[in-house]
């Protein structure tokens, strides 16, 4: 059942509008068979980006859609309620797109920035390695200056769209400590750049999640954005908004499950009634509910922030961490609904329980998230 939405203007309704018949049309008819192949969506980014959903919260100026970040989120929310792992993408490829436009000089944003917004191309992040996930310090991929290029080398992991992405913001170590770590845009057919095989993940399996490999590949030192040793900042400058993205994901699978639970709750019949009409099943119901909606209220909360230019690390953390946390509850409790029937793949709740595990994981885990919002709570 769609969600009705309190939304700032005519324009963002339309906006929705357009998303749910996209949503309905293109990606709902495609998912089953996709993630059950672990198959490749080939044209999907590409009627995202043609219809301009894949760059809504970017200055128009540059190609993007000037919508406000509350906007873009209920947008990502529809998609995700269809299609998990795309919306991820998408959200990913915000992500990408945001240390260009936020740290890049003006000459970088003229050379890059169009194409990257202009829904041809589809970005993805490169900030894990093997040994340093939340601890983002850690990493080792270095980039060696080298007259007017750097030569990079060194791994990166876990990178959504990973081999099939356009272009990769790349983090990577030019010094020594925290400040050593510097942010570059890397195309995909640099020169000694490679990819491994697709993780074989629990879920988000129609788009590929891999690692990269660096070895002696040469990047033009003009792709360096920001200054050198910059990296985190900009990095960690990212994730709040894609923190974000993942609430907004997680808030959509949750929608998903709930409305199929519902409607098989109000289908099913056990001792003579509809087993909605159990109070037990009902009050579950009533449960989920108020988890999906709650969760939805603290992301738009932190965006709204965002929009007005106020601090939201820390509403974007807690964003997260609630939202998420709500996903795998509210599935978890959908798969419940269902009973024996909930735990095969002839239902699309099965699935909806394993992709929302993920959410609790990227983007910073919520022990992270946790500690993330304790030290904001720090009077020194």
């Amino acid at each position: 059942m769609p969600v009705d939405r309190l939304l700032p203007t005519d324009e963002a309704h339309e906006l929705i509008a357009l998303t749910r018949d996209i949503a309905d049309k293109v990606l709902d008819p495609r998912v089953d068979q996709h993630e059950k192949d672990e198959t490749y969506p080939d044209g999907v980014f590409a009627q995202l980006g043609a219809a301009g959903l894949l760059s809504l919260p970017q200055p128009e100026e540059w190609g993007g859609g000037g919508q406000p970040f509350e906007v873009y989120l209920q947008v990502l929310e529809e998609l995700a309620a269809r299609w998990a792992a795309v919306a991820v993408a998408v959200s990913v490829h915000s992500l990408s797109s945001h240390p260009l436009l936020a740290f890049g000089s003006d000459e970088q944003k003229r050379r890059w920035l169009p194409g990257m917004l202009s829904g041809d191309q589809i970005g993805a992040y490169s900030l894990s390695e093997p040994q340093a996930g939340s601890d983002a310090a850690a990493l080792t991929c270095a980039a060696r200056s080298d007259g007017d290029s750097y030569v990079l080398n060194g791994a990166k992991s876990w990178i959504t769209h990973g081999g099939v992405a356009d272009f990769y913001t790349l983090f990577a170590r030019t010094g020594e400590g925290s400040r050593g770590i510097s942010c570059f845009l890397v195309p995909a057919d640099l020169p000694g750049l490679s990819f491994g095989k697709p993780e074989e993940k629990m879920g988000l399996h129609a788009v590929p999640t891999t690692s990269a490999f660096y070895d002696n590949a040469r990047l033009d030192a003009d792709r360096l954005i920001g200054a050198e040793g910059q990296g985190l900042s900009i990095a960690f400058s990212a994730l709040d908004s894609g923190r974000l993205g993942i609430a907004a994901v997680a808030v959509g699978l949750a929608q998903a499950a709930l409305d199929e639970a519902t409607r098989y709750a109000n289908e099913r019949t056990t001792f003579g009634r509809k087993i909605i009409d159990h109070q037990g099943l009902g009050f579950l119901l009533a449960d989920m509910a108020a988890a999906t909606v709650s969760a939805r209220a603290t992301y738009l909360d932190a965006a709204r922030r965002r929009d007005r230019g106020l601090p939201y690390g820390q509403q974007a953390s807690v964003a997260k961490l609630v939202a998420t946390d709500a996903a795998m509850k509210v599935t978890t409790d959908a798969v419940q609904v269902f009973g024996g029937a909930g735990y095969t793949r002839d239902y699309r709740v099965e699935r909806f329980m394993r992709e929302a595990k993920i959410t609790q994981i990227f983007e910073g885990t919520n022990q992270i998230q946790r500690l993330v919002i304790a030290r904001g709570m720090t009077d020194g």
